[in-house]
């Protein structure tokens, strides 16, 4: 698999200043002050209980979206009226760099990221009481992110609620630089799912194929995951959010594989599902294939301005098409879409925004809709140009959903459990890619194969 040609874009820096701009922008339409401060706090080192080693360390991504910057201990200021971005970095300690060595410099940090000045942490204090005094305008922070020893009451207004929003606005649509992040975390993440593939053949058990898929992440300098990988065989496929993988592969028809790696912070989210043995059963062809036309049908009709709830319902809608037609449902489509009855197939969303966070922000995620189709869909509404989002249609078996829809006569009228008890070893199969929304149409920025063909020689080909 051939690495996409963004190298480029990323000689550059992370365009933290571009991004306090655009936030500052959002501020001002949301009718905030015109001047003033935001100030911001990267996370803090602490100590695990009991340990002399610090806890594991996952940057603030409202910091890192103003600095591009991924030390802790670390400040930020943007003075909004002289647009002056000031990055506040731990000063050198002689008596750790023996032990931990010598950290960046302000030098090196002049170098490396988007700031107009950057000075010791040691200063913060200095600094913002000067601020203060030469500027009455509104200090913007986020509440429950500011260090006890950190105070802004010298400031003329302060505001802790507005700047998180405006940041999470911000977000939501990605410049180049950004785009270019995702990429490479789904290069990278592809490679770790074809290694997987490959490994299926020879492995024994679940984590054998989460190390290959994690080796070929840390060779490419991908060492963070976007969220605790899934690899679940059999009917385990059917818990959607599976964490054990460690069980055995025998006698499983397939696994699922959800899993991405982050680069630089920005996260790649991708599921395939293949066959332990080499070849799909019959049924799990028949269940892959209906999954597959979900993801390329909804896919195609993904463009900036597309309302995302309408690709949910398609999805559903197909979904019970080719449930009908393999008898697992029975009765009129139309019916059975008005009374929600592929819920019990299909129980989750078709997928939400992709960036800093595999579920990034402003998805308008309603859990209190009553419309058993939307409850878990994490991105409702119109989807904005030059966004990035997952389409990630699944059809799964699991008794816990499944056998109260039989139960209930609601549903129990259109599903044929004679027919679906020849299904339940499937277990699940999910489908999902990564895609950039443009004005237009789309681009997948998941090169990975999908069809049951070029999967099954994937598997063969170790």
């Amino acid at each position: 698999m051939a690495a996409p040609d963004y190298s480029k874009v990323l000689e550059g820096k992370y365009p933290g200043k571009a991004h306090a701009k655009r936030v500052v922008q959002i501020l001002r339409e949301k009718g905030a002050a015109a001047d003033g401060f935001i100030y911001l706090e990267a996370r803090h080192t602490k100590m695990q209980e009991d340990n002399d080693g610090p806890e594991h360390f996952r940057q603030r991504r409202y910091f890192y979206y103003l600095t591009g910057c991924n030390l802790a201990d670390c400040f930020f200021v943007y003075d909004i009226q002289a647009d002056k971005s000031t990055l506040f970095i731990p000063p050198i300690d002689p008596e750790d760099v023996i032990w931990s060595g010598l950290p960046t410099t302000i030098d090196d940090a002049l170098k490396l990221y988007d700031a107009d000045e950057v000075k010791p942490n040691t200063e913060l204090a200095a600094t913002l009481a000067q601020l203060a005094a030469s500027n009455k305008g509104t200090v913007y922070a986020i509440n429950g992110q500011v260090s006890d020893s950190v105070s802004l009451d010298a400031f003329a207004s302060k505001d802790l609620d507005t700047v998180k929003a405006a940041i999470e606005l911000s977000r939501v649509v990605k410049d180049e630089y950004e785009v270019a992040l995702i990429r490479q975390a789904n290069y990278v993440s592809g490679l770790g799912h074809i290694a997987a593939m490959k490994r299926v053949k020879t492995a024994k058990t679940e984590q054998e194929l989460e190390a290959s898929f994690l080796e070929r992440c840390y060779s490419y300098n991908a060492k963070e995951m976007s969220y605790h990988p899934i690899f679940a065989s059999g009917r385990a496929a059917a818990t959607l959010h599976y964490v054990d993988n460690t069980c055995s592969l025998e006698g499983k028809q397939n696994v699922l594989v959800d899993a991405g790696a982050e680069y630089h912070n920005y996260c790649a989210d991708i599921t395939r599902t293949f066959p332990v043995g080499g070849k799909f059963t019959k049924e799990s062809q028949a269940i892959y294939d209906i999954v597959l036309k979900m993801k390329n049908e909804t896919s195609a009709r993904l463009k900036g301005g597309v309302n995302y709830d309408d690709l949910h319902v398609l999805a559903h809608t197909i979904a019970i098409e080719g449930l009908l037609e393999l008898g697992i449902l029975k009765g009129d489509k139309d019916e059975i879409l008005a009374a929600r009855t592929s819920a019990a197939f299909f129980p989750h969303g078709l997928g939400h925004h992709l960036g800093m966070d595999c579920h990034d922000t402003c998805g308008g995620q309603n859990r209190q809709d009553p419309d058993k189709l939307f409850p878990n869909l994490r991105l409702r509404g119109i989807v904005p140009t030059n966004s990035v989002v997952t389409i990630e249609p699944g059809v799964y078996f699991c008794e816990f959903i499944i056998k109260p829809y039989l139960k209930d006569p609601v549903h129990s009228k259109f599903i044929d459990e004679e027919v679906l008890n020849k299904y339940w070893d499937v277990g699940g199969v999910r489908i999902e890619d990564d895609i950039l929304v443009t004005e237009t149409g789309h681009e997948n920025l998941t090169n990975l194969p999908t069809t049951a063909a070029e999967i099954e020689a994937l598997v063969a080909s170790a």
